[in-house]
């Protein structure tokens, strides 16, 4: 990833620009920005989701046959996952919100600075080599869940990819020993979003 110091490099001009474009909605005092990645609101266009996808699958090589399965997030997790699923042949597992009580389901206890609640986790073996994709990760509390719930499957997490950064989670996850990316970093004020920088 870019330093802070380093000039942004325009590899991503759709989801730059949309970011910078992105309506703010000031919910107490925190900035929300409205984005089709993160809400899919107001519309998920085809040439954003190729964008990051194809950079994606850049980063990771993802053609070499080391990943067995991607791994997102209900649910705005599962256009990013869908797109990666579709351009690699590689089987997409969903970490949804509804309990389905299949064998070997495993409960993922999510907590967040905004919510907590309980996710659930099936579709993976013992030795799965995984991807774990998701939209955004600010606190870093849902990505952590789900790592842990991933190791107690007994999967090999390849690595992990956010396409948003926005807080301190992803450096406390990183600090923790994870390998994680993030496409881009923002910070929200009400002026907007500021793209801080790309991944390198």
């Amino acid at each position: 990833m870019a330093s802070n110091t380093e000039q942004i490099r325009p590899q991503l001009p759709i989801l730059t620009q949309s970011l910078k474009d992105a309506p703010i909605v000031q919910r107490g005092d925190y900035h929300y920005f409205i984005h089709p990645i993160t809400d899919g609101v107001p519309e998920l266009a085809p040439e954003l989701l190729t964008e990051i996808a194809d950079l994606i699958i850049k980063l990771i090589d993802a053609r070499t046959g080391r990943i067995d399965k991607i791994v997102t997030i209900e649910s705005m997790g599962i256009p990013i996952g869908t797109a990666l699923s579709m351009k690699t042949g590689i089987p997409l597992v969903i970490i949804r919100k509804r309990k389905y009580e299949l064998p070997g389901e495993i409960a993922v206890h999510q907590r967040t600075g905004y919510s907590k609640g309980e996710l659930y986790l099936n579709g993976i073996n013992k030795g799965d080599c995984v991807l774990i994709v998701d939209d955004v990760i600010s606190t870093g509390g849902t990505m952590k869940a789900v790592i842990q719930a991933l190791k107690l499957a007994g999967a090999v997490i390849y690595d992990t990819i956010a396409i948003i950064e926005r807080g301190e989670g992803a450096s406390d996850l990183r600090a923790a020993g994870n390998s994680l990316k993030t496409l881009v970093s923002v910070d929200v004020d009400s002026e907007g979003v500021e793209i801080q920088r790309t991944i390198a």
